[in-house]
C-alpha cells in the first residue's frame, strides 16, 4: 500500500459486495430488501472508519480487517433476508465486534511483554469458565455449551490457544544453551494436562465440535514446537480414543455419524437434516438460485449452523466457494503474519488463532457437505451468532496487534 496515499481499492469490493446484495433482492421484490439498505449502509460507513483508522495509524496488515468486513457482508445479507430481526441484531453483533477487534488488537500491544509469562492465568480461567458452564449453564441440543445468554468456549478457544502458546513458545537463546531434554518433556506434559483438562470439561458439556477444535490445535502445536514424533503419535490416538468415546457414549452424537455414514438410507430420522442439507447444496448447481429464492425447507438453524447451505443454494458452487476462499486468504494472512514476526511468542500465538478459525470453517463446511459428521458450531463472521462474533474480531484483533508490532514484523505484508 502508498505510504502517502489510502488505498481505498479494498473498499470499492466491500461496498460493491453490499451493493450487489441489495439490487440483487430489489430485483427480486424480497421484503428484506429496504432493511437491508440501511444495514448495508451502516456497515459500510463503520467498516470504511475501522479501515481508515488502521491505515493512518499503520496498524500492520491492512487487508485482515477488510477480509472479515467482506465475511460479515455476506452473513449480514444471507441472514436478514432469511429473518430480518435476526439481520438487524447481527448488524449489532458486527459493530460490537468491531469495537472488540480495536480492544484486543489495543490490550495485547500494551501487555504483550507481559502476555507470555500468564500460563497460569490462563488455566484458571479456563477451567473457572468450563465449570461455571457445567454448573449453571443451559443444555441446548445435547450440548450444555450456554451460560447467561453467552457461549463461554467461543472465548475460552483464545485463552486456550494463549495458554498453550505460552508454554510451547521457544525463546531466543542468546548465547545460552537449548533446553535439556527434561526440560522438553516438562513443556509436553504440561501442555498435554492443559490439552487434557480442557477436553474432559469439553466432553463433559458434550460440545464434540469445540472439543475437535480444540484437539487439532494441540495437535499442530505439537507437531510445530513438540520434537517428539513419539509423543505426537500418542496424542493422535488419544484424540481418535476421545472421539470413539464420544460415539459410543453420546446418543446424539452417535444419531449424526449414523446419518453422515446413510444420509439417504436414514432420510426419514438420523440423516434427514444431511440429507436436506445436501438436496439444498445441489439445487443450488454452479450459479446459483438466486439471493432470497432458497428453499431448504425444515433445514435445523439456517442463519446459524447451516447457513452455508443456503450460501450454496443461492449463490451456487460458484459463490460457495469465494466465500472459502476468503476464509482461505484469511488463514494465509495470520500464517504469513506468524512467519514475518521475529518475537517468538507472537508467532506462537499467531500459529494458533489461525489454525483455530481455519479448522472450524473445516468442520462447519465439512459437516454440510457430509465430508465429516454435522456438528453445531458456526461459521466464523457469517453465522447468526453473537458469542462466535465477538470472539472471531478479537482473534483477528490480536493479528492484527502482532502485525503491527514494530520491530517485530517486515514492514509489509503483501
Amino acid at each position: 500500500m502508498n505510504k502517502k496515499t489510502l488505498d481505498i481499492r479494498p473498499l470499492l469490493l466491500l461496498f460493491l459486495l453490499n451493493a450487489l446484495g441489495i439490487v440483487v433482492l430489489i430485483i427480486n421484490k424480497n421484503e428484506a430488501s429496504q432493511d437491508l439498505a440501511v444495514l448495508s449502509s451502516i456497515m459500510c460507513v463503520v467498516s470504511i472508519i475501522a479501515y481508515v483508522i488502521i491505515a493512518k495509524l499503520k496498524l500492520g496488515d491492512p487487508y485482515l480487517f477488510i477480509i472479515v468486513s467482506m465475511l460479515s457482508s455476506v452473513g449480514i445479507i444471507m441472514v436478514s433476508q432469511l429473518n430480518s430481526e435476526a439481520g438487524k441484531k447481527q448488524l449489532i453483533w458486527y459493530i460490537v465486534g468491531v469495537a472488540a477487534f480495536f480492544g484486543a488488537l489495543w490490550v495485547y500491544r500494551v501487555l504483550n511483554k507481559r502476555l507470555k509469562k500468564l500460563t497460569l492465568i490462563y488455566y484458571m480461567g479456563a477451567v473457572v469458565l468450563f465449570t461455571a458452564t457445567l454448573l449453571f449453564g443451559t443444555r441446548i441440543h445435547g450440548a450444555k455449551n450456554w451460560l447467561f445468554g453467552v457461549q463461554p468456549s467461543e472465548f475460552i478457544r483464545i485463552i486456550y490457544v494463549m495458554c498453550l502458546a505460552s508454554v510451547f513458545f521457544e525463546p531466543k537463546s542468546k548465547g545460552k544453551k537449548k533446553l535439556s531434554k527434561s526440560a522438553k518433556w516438562k513443556k509436553l506434559f504440561v501442555s498435554a494436562f492443559i490439552a487434557g483438562t480442557c477436553a474432559l470439561f469439553l466432553l463433559l458439556q458434550k460440545e464434540l465440535g469445540t472439543l475437535l477444535v480444540f484437539g487439532v490445535v494441540y495437535l499442530v502445536y505439537l507437531y510445530v514446537y513438540g520434537d517428539s514424533k513419539p509423543f505426537l503419535v500418542l496424542n493422535i490416538l488419544a484424540v481418535v480414543g476421545a472421539a470413539l468415546f464420544a460415539v459410543t457414549v453420546f446418543s446424539h452424537v452417535q444419531e449424526r455419524v449414523i446419518g453422515w455414514r446413510d444420509p439417504l438410507g436414514t432420510y426419514e430420522n438420523e440423516g434427514y437434516q444431511i440429507s436436506l442439507a445436501l438436496m439444498a447444496v445441489a439445487s443450488g448447481g454452479f450459479g446459483g438460485r438466486g439471493i432470497g429464492n432458497s428453499l431448504p425447507g425444515n433445514l435445523y438453524a439456517l442463519e446459524s449452523d447451516s447457513i452455508f447451505v443456503v450460501i450454496c443454494e443461492e449463490l451456487g458452487l460458484m459463490g460457495g466457494f469465494a466465500v472459502l476462499m476468503l476464509y482461505f486468504v484469511l488463514v494465509y494472512r495470520g500464517f504469513k503474519i506468524a512467519l514475518s514476526t521475529t518475537n517468538p511468542f507472537n508467532k506462537a500465538v499467531s500459529v494458533g488463532l489461525s489454525v483455530a478459525i481455519g479448522i472450524q470453517t473445516f468442520i462447519i463446511v465439512g459437516g454440510i457437505t457430509n465430508l465429516i459428521p454435522l456438528t453445531g458450531i458456526t461459521l466464523p463472521f457469517i453465522s447468526a451468532g453473537g458469542s462466535s462474533m465477538v470472539s472471531t474480531f478479537m482473534i483477528v484483533g490480536m493479528l492484527q496487534a502482532i502485525s503491527s508490532m514494530k520491530g517485530e514484523t517486515s514492514d509489509e505484508l503483501e
